[in-house]
């Protein structure tokens, strides 16, 4: 319990040294890191177990609540709903398959008035000269199963004034993560876009506004349990983890005032929006063609290992052992058990571990276990 109040206080802590150096406010005029943490609702809680889901398939599941008089646009990977004020998009929303990030076409990168915005949206001339990144909302990543959702992805309502820090850096680390979890779990259901407020940096004629926050929140609807995660990222360049930017949906909810996944029954979301379980999520993103990959499998199978109370473990995991990082070292030792002979003898020479790390890695101790494997990693 001492662990879990120290691990609140610092994340706390952090985000409001963070948030803090922002001059940007909400609507309500409080600071962003009172906006998320003042109502007491915040649940840190990796414990918590998955929320079972027994629903049946929901149509239109990404979409958030929206007023009826406000017009909601459809293209093919993706809708939107438009600010004309701010002369972007409020949100855009999309569900990611497995399938679907594997790539057929190449980026257009030809950027497009989108014909379905009637009041007009930014132009090449907004961007120019101004320091700031046409940023993708939905990435063109996520859109290269089709050439028309390509097309689509460089339309002016998709883009929004990024830093090119941000841009290039943790906000596509988060794109790329996101890639991965759609492979793990199937498909995710994805709202992403800009934190708008008054008072905000404009660009060009069009007076588009600059951002001083992005937002992302990812819907993992699929068996055993299904879990929510969200994001809220200054406008800036960033080393540090994605994880230090993780917050509850319901945060991000607070922050922009969007009402996400409404068509979740009313006690699964609640459930879901409030806790945040990092545990319930991998951190390292999958790309074809990298060498750590020869490890993993195409299609997310449920962890054969299992906790500390003797459950059935319910992360889902690419490694081809059917082992998540957290119960790598049961496969391990299973094998150990059923191939190591009664008597065993050291080798003469260390050897580097054959293990790898939670993050992927070869493990770089040396050993002389006759299994080739360090003590951390089922050695004997």
């Amino acid at each position: 319990m001492k662990r879990t109040l120290l691990t609140l206080f610092t994340l706390f802590a952090f985000q409001a040294l963070l948030f803090g150096q922002q001059e940007a406010k909400p609507g309500t005029g409080k600071n962003v890191s009172i906006l998320l943490y003042d109502d007491g609702t915040w649940r840190y809680a990796d414990s918590v177990p998955h929320y079972a889901n027994n629903s049946t398939t929901i149509t239109g599941l990404e979409i958030p609540k929206t007023n009826p008089k406000n017009n909601i646009i459809s293209h093919t990977g993706y809708s939107l709903l438009f600010n004309n004020k701010h002369k972007q998009a409020n949100w855009v929303a999309y569900e990611l398959t497995s399938a679907e990030t594997n790539k057929q076409f190449e980026r257009t990168n030809k950027f497009l008035p989108d014909p379905d915005v009637t009041s007009g949206t930014a132009n090449d001339n907004d961007y120019k000269g101004s320091g700031y990144d046409k940023g993708h909302l939905a990435p063109a990543a996520d859109m290269g199963w089709s050439a028309t959702a390509m097309a689509e992805s460089f339309y002016y309502s998709n883009m929004s004034p990024q830093t090119p820090g941000f841009n290039r850096g943790i906000w596509k680390r988060l794109e790329e993560l996101v890639r991965t979890w759609a492979i793990e779990n199937n498909s995710v259901y994805i709202v992403t876009g800009p934190v708008l407020t008054n008072g905000l940096q404009s660009i060009g004629a069009n007076k588009v506004s600059v951002p001083n926050y992005f937002y992302k929140v990812i819907l993992d609807n699929t068996e055993p349990g299904i879990n929510g995660i969200g994001f809220i990222i200054p406008n800036t360049g960033s080393d540090l983890p994605l994880q230090s930017f993780a917050v509850t949906i319901d945060s991000v909810e607070k922050l922009t005032g969007i009402d996400f996944y409404p068509a979740l029954p009313d006690k699964q979301e609640k459930i879901i929006e409030s806790k945040l379980c990092l545990q319930c999520w991998s951190w390292k993103s999958v790309k074809s063609g990298n060498e750590n990959d020869k490890n993993k499998t195409s299609t997310s199978v449920q962890c054969k290992g299992k906790t500390k109370a003797g459950s059935a473990c319910k992360n889902k995991t690419l490694n081809a052992s059917g082992y998540c990082y957290l119960h790598e070292n049961q496969q391990q030792t299973n094998t150990s058990n059923q191939a190591t002979p009664a008597k065993t003898e050291k080798m003469a020479t260390s050897v580097q571990c054959s293990g790898t790390t939670k993050a992927g890695n070869r493990c770089k101790h040396m050993t002389k276990s006759p299994n080739g494997r360090c003590f951390q990693h089922g050695g004997n």
